[in-house]
């Protein structure tokens, strides 16, 4: 048995491809026999708020399903803005190992999510101040993502931001990242195939299974218009504004229907620009509990994975895309490169779609209705594909196999070993 310290600002009640991953992993890793805490902040993601029930007290202490939460104060501001963003990112960064130490034990392992890159400092003070080994949890490469989407242009900010991650990933003992692009970006740029682990997202099977479409949307309160769903961050990594002007070219086939499901930076400019055209095909329903998506997937005739066409994406795997073919639903994917490879080429799940072109999502929107039973068949293609490769068990099993080889090869010499390892590391951007 090993004591596991997960180290994010993300966690439940919070929904998102983070918290999912963790939280369920954390949970099963009990269930194996571990001992799991995980040190985050007060519960504040997407939109900045802090909900009513977790406004007091600075510290707090809760046990989920087994797992030891603490929670310890950082700056919240509400969803507005870069640098108010990066500003709360780093207050979390810089204070949660100092605040957090005193209740988070002695863990023989840290596993520390990023991004937010910020999350690096706190998981390499904890580790210096607990005497133990971390992995860093890699599931964006930033900054180099901020850059290319136009967030960060800064060039000192750049610099200390690329001096932080690669000196990181020097004193990790293990680097975990969440797709093959990403391993394979940070080999080419320096880093020893040997200190670095492939371990992709995934989906609870049994929660997300195909579904009775009918009855989901009697219970949704739905009509029978063929839907398309969007749910996860509104944020400006998506590129949604490639939705709603799909949604306009499809504005007289009164019998389609968008559903976006999220919050997030992007979502009050996307509102504005869909009233502005005056559409009523497209439909924003907030943020709901992420035991919720089950039923909207099964509501859904097809799921839309959307992300911006900047190079960075081509390592993406949105993880929304293993929740809605465990659903049995097609996908709609408009995000090429690795994304496109697993879902399209081999899994035979989904339809490709040119990223930011909305005359190409509105046509495959179409073709898909026109097409019931094509559309069918790519769903349950999906559904066998995450059942054989991206069950959330057993992606567990193999983070528990991980965890424990390194804690065998010894705490201290396998850290100083790595250190050694990554001195030729190339940190050009």
């Amino acid at each position: 048995m090993a004591s596991i310290l997960f180290l994010t600002p993300y966690y439940p009640p919070e929904t998102g491809a983070p918290q999912t991953r963790i939280s369920e992993t954390a949970v099963r890793l009990v269930r194996r026999g571990h001992r799991v805490t995980v040190l985050t902040t007060l519960p504040n993601y997407p939109n900045g708020v802090v909900p009513p029930a977790y406004r007091r007290g600075r510290r707090r202490r809760e046990v989920v399903d087994g797992v030891s939460v603490v929670r310890v104060w950082s700056l919240i501001r509400p969803n507005r803005g870069f640098l108010g963003r990066v500003l709360a990112q780093m207050s979390f960064g810089c204070l949660a190992g100092v605040l957090g130490a005193p209740s988070v034990g002695r863990p023989d392992l840290i596993i520390v999510e990023s991004p937010p890159l910020f999350d690096a400092i706190a998981g390499r003070v904890l580790a210096r101040l607990k005497r133990c080994p971390f992995v860093f949890t890699v599931a964006d490469i930033w900054p180099e993502s901020a850059v290319q989407l136009g967030m960060l242009r800064n060039r000192t900010a750049i610099w200390l931001a690329e001096r932080l991650e690669w000196s990181t990933y020097r004193q990790a003992a293990a680097v975990w990242a969440i797709t093959e692009g990403i391993r394979r970006t940070l080999i080419e740029r320096g880093l020893d195939p040997e200190r670095v682990f492939l371990l992709t997202n995934g989906v609870d099977t049994m929660r997300f299974r195909p579904g009775d479409r009918a009855q989901a949307r009697r219970e949704l309160e739905w009509d029978d218009a063929f839907t398309v769903l969007y749910a996860g961050t509104i944020g400006l990594a998506q590129g949604l504004s490639t939705l709603v002007a799909a949604a306009e070219a499809l504005r007289d086939h009164r019998d389609v229907r968008v559903v976006v499901v999220g919050e997030g930076a992007a979502k009050a400019a996307l509102e504005t620009e869909a009233i502005r055209r005056g559409l009523k095909n497209i439909v924003f329903l907030g943020l709901l509990p992420h035991d919720r998506m089950p039923l909207l997937v099964a509501a859904a005739d097809a799921c839309l994975v959307s992300l911006r066409k900047i190079p960075m994406f081509n390592g993406a795997v949105p993880s929304k895309l293993y929740e809605a073919m465990a659903g049995a639903r097609p996908i709609l994917l408009a995000v090429d490169g690795e994304a496109r490879r697993l879902v399209v080429d081999e899994a035979g799940a989904g339809v490709f779609v040119e990223p930011e072109d909305p005359a190409a999502l509105a046509s495959a929107i179409l073709a898909l209705k026109a097409e019931p039973d094509a559309a069918r068949q790519l769903g349950l293609r999906g559904r066998a594909w995450v059942e054989a490769k991206f069950d959330r068990d057993e992606l567990t099993a193999r983070l528990e196999a991980e965890v424990m080889a390194l804690l065998r090869s010894g705490r201290s010499s396998a850290t100083d070993a790595h250190r050694a390892a990554g001195q030729n590391l190339d940190v050009s951007p």
